[in-house]
């Protein structure tokens, strides 16, 4: 039992037993201003996530949710960003203790992040299709040609029209919703082992939203694990196959089915929530 348990905790599989990709464990995050004062932006947070399942953590703009997935890449500046306490478990490494160069293994190749901002992340010295390449080169051992390949077999997949001529375009000469959709692509490419999704599908018409979502579906059905953030309770309710409610940096509810949670949901924040978004509906 004790070395079923070892292994276990190694990330293997054993018939329907999935166990813990990420687990949040008793996080603090913190920010610095130019004064010295802290700014408490997530506290004592703790959340796990399984191979094959996605977690939907949901709340309003600046509940937190944001800085906890930014802090599962390590993204955050720091400073002005620190951590008080806790750790951040990613297949039994805590992410919180990686040094550089063990970031950048990991990034992009094992955990992949669609950002809310595409813009801000996209070079914009660089053409679209050179970006996605150097991405697969820097992870894949294969040809400049299949990686060529590659990147526009995923443009295609996401849903942008003529990939050959748009992999040439830079970014700016693109709209806002494609430069979403090479986000998308950047992220889901390598097929990572965990997806961190921070409002994926906001700039997006409903038709291309859909094409996406099938997407991570199809990923997460390949045992990649999808950390989901959204205001918006209907692609939680399509996506997610549990759920966290944060409010000022705290996690006030969770749920491992979120068809009971829309149902009844238990704190007043999320009620609050649940009958905006069923507001918005009849509109």
């Amino acid at each position: 039992m004790e070395g079923l348990k070892r292994e276990l905790s190694r990330g293997k599989q054993y018939g329907k037993i999935w166990v813990m990709l990420l687990e949040i464990d008793d996080l603090s995050v913190s920010y610095r201003n130019d004064e010295g004062i802290v700014n408490p932006a997530a506290i004592d947070v703790s959340l796990t996530l399984n191979r094959g399942q996605v977690l939907g953590i949901v709340g309003e703009s600046g509940s937190g949710k944001s800085t906890v997935a930014m802090s599962v890449a390590r993204l955050l500046p720091s400073p002005p960003a620190f951590y008080p306490k806790g750790r951040i478990l990613f297949n039994g490494e805590d992410i919180l203790a990686m040094n550089a160069r063990r970031l950048r293994e990991i990034r992009g190749k094992r955990i992949g992040v669609i950002f809310q901002d595409p813009m801000g992340s996209l070079s914009p010295l660089h053409r679209i299709g050179a970006q996605l390449v150097e991405t697969i080169l820097l992870h894949e051992k294969m040809s400049k040609k299949a990686a060529e390949e590659m990147a526009l077999e995923w443009l295609t997949k996401v849903g942008i029209p003529e990939p050959v001529s748009r992999a040439k375009a830079y970014p700016h000469e693109l709209s806002g919703g494609m430069q979403q959709r090479v986000m998308i692509a950047m992220a889901l490419m390598l097929k990572p082992d965990l997806i961190i999704a921070d409002e994926p599908t906001t700039a997006l018409d409903v038709t291309i939203q859909g094409q996406i979502l099938r997407l991570m579906r199809d990923l997460r059905q390949a045992d990649t694990g999808v950390l989901l953030i959204t205001h918006d309770l209907g692609v939680v309710s399509q996506m997610a196959t549990k759920l966290a409610v944060m409010k000022d940096g705290r996690v006030v509810e969770t749920s491992d089915d979120p068809a009971e949670f829309f149902n009844s949901p238990k704190h007043p924040y999320s009620q609050g929530l649940v009958r905006e978004a069923r507001r918005m509906e009849l509109k």
